[in-house]
């Protein structure tokens, strides 16, 4: 199996190089996150050896389908993942533990294991973080690239919403992220309220 450095360094030039401009939010520098937290919580959850380094490959490619387009990602980059990675020197069934992790990142998440678990969390842990504002802001200006009149207030309720719908999978999340998630959530409903 290809080591872990050489292909993230390869994966997120390619991601810079290819991936549009307008995507503010979805990007190399959101990928490399993932990839941080994804093995922060691994850690916490006690996940090492060759499973760590799948969860690694999984968060390096969570996102590889928006090298295609936005809509049905997870399933896009799963299919580069079948492509490229037997080249890389992975088998079936890493492949398709891989690609379990990928899928288990898409809206509503629904992971089916720990590793699973992990990378779905490690994708919105920023959600009960201080990063949160920031990639609130980032989000919000992805998305009104394609939708112009996109207001501030209909973003607002789209993230009450969310956040409530959310849960954190893994321990080490639901006791150091969802509390600060909550916070969240009751500033974002002030703010409503002042817009209202």
């Amino acid at each position: 199996m290809i080591a872990f450095e050489t292909l993230r360094e390869q994966f997120l030039r390619r991601l810079d190089s290819e991936l549009p401009g307008k995507l503010t939010y979805h990007n190399a520098q959101h990928t490399q996150y993932v990839v941080n937290k994804a093995v922060e919580i691994a850690g916490k959850e006690n996940v090492n050896g060759d499973q760590l380094e799948l969860v690694k490959f999984a968060a390096l490619y969570h996102d590889a389908g928006f090298l295609i387009k936005k809509e049905e990602h997870e399933a896009l980059g799963c299919g580069i993942i079948r492509e490229e990675f037997p080249g890389y020197g992975f088998n079936e069934d890493e492949i398709e533990a891989v690609c379990g992790m990928v899928m288990a990142t898409r809206i509503p998440q629904t992971p089916h294991n720990l590793l699973e678990k992990i990378v779905a969390d490690a994708d919105l842990e920023y959600l009960g973080t201080d990063l949160f504002e920031l990639g609130s802001d980032r989000l919000f200006r992805e998305i009104r690239f394609d939708n112009p009149f996109f207001s501030p207030k209909e973003w607002i309720e789209i993230q009450i919403r969310f956040l409530s719908e959310h849960h954190y999978h893994t321990d080490f999340c639901k006791e150091y992220r969802e509390p600060k998630k909550q916070l969240h959530i009751f500033s974002l409903k002030e703010k409503l309220k002042n817009i209202s």
